[in-house]
């Protein structure tokens, strides 16, 4: 599993948020993949406030309890809203100038760090994976190196809240089946790209994960898995405990 930090030169959200904070608006934030057309992210979105985010999210900060950790924070909304909840959070992201600009919006624990550095080992009651938070796992064979992971940061009544989406919906047909290679990879691994300006970072991996495929590594990982609520595009917020007789 990846554990490396960005660096300025390859940090396109990051210096997207950058200008949207520091000047009110921001270009395109482009997204490129080999399975799908160009695509953009709206930079506004990044900056939502409590009462802008989706059902999903608002669920997950309400049921976050005790020391919180903000996994892929970006530029602390989530982290901000539970700081005004009155909930103690560190924010952590890969990305330097996102870092930046919640230090600068007044997240109290901001840090650019990987979640999979092998030296990060702080302990948690709640872990929040939002905004597709499978997707920085990547692969489904990077589950168990997940897993593993999440049994070090994770005290043992605590929970991971996570929020993906099943992508067979793209697969789905006139009438009404899903006509799915059942013999490739997995539909819900992406590659993407993203580009903001001149800036432009490497390809990464990205995991959309249907919840019976979540449960099913959860259950072999020592895990269990519990279905939350559900949006109304095939998204759902799972939360994610250890199995207390190990």
């Amino acid at each position: 599993m990846d554990s490396s930090l960005l660096s300025l030169k390859k940090d396109p959200m990051g210096t997207a948020i950058s200008d949207y904070y520091h000047h009110g608006k921001a270009a395109k934030l482009r997204v490129y993949s080999s399975q799908f057309d160009e695509d953009e992210i709206p930079v506004s979105q990044l900056f939502r406030t409590y009462e802008e985010m989706p059902p999903l999210e608002q669920r997950a900060l309400q049921l976050a309890k005790g020391k919180i950790l903000d996994c892929g924070a970006g530029s602390g909304c989530h982290a901000l809203a539970l700081q005004d909840m009155d909930k103690e959070v560190q924010a952590i992201d890969i990305s330097p100038l996102s870092v930046e600009v919640m230090q600068q919006r007044g997240v109290k624990q901001a840090f650019q760090i990987n979640l999979f550095d092998k030296n990060y080992l702080e302990k948690f009651d709640t872990i929040l994976m939002l905004m597709n938070g499978s997707g920085i796992i990547g692969k489904l064979e990077r589950m168990p190196i997940f897993f593993q992971k999440m049994k070090q940061l994770l005290n043992p009544d605590g929970c991971i809240y996570m929020d993906s989406s099943d992508l067979r919906y793209l697969f789905e047909e006139e009438d009404g089946s899903f006509l799915i290679d059942l013999a490739g990879d997995y539909y819900g691994e992406i590659d993407f790209q993203m580009q903001y300006k001149q800036v432009k970072g490497d390809v990464f991996d990205w995991l959309y994960v249907d919840f019976q495929t979540l449960s099913h590594y959860a259950n072999e990982n020592g895990f269990t898995a519990e279905l939350i609520a559900e949006g109304d595009h095939y998204d759902y917020l799972a939360c994610l405990k250890m199995k207390l007789y190990q």
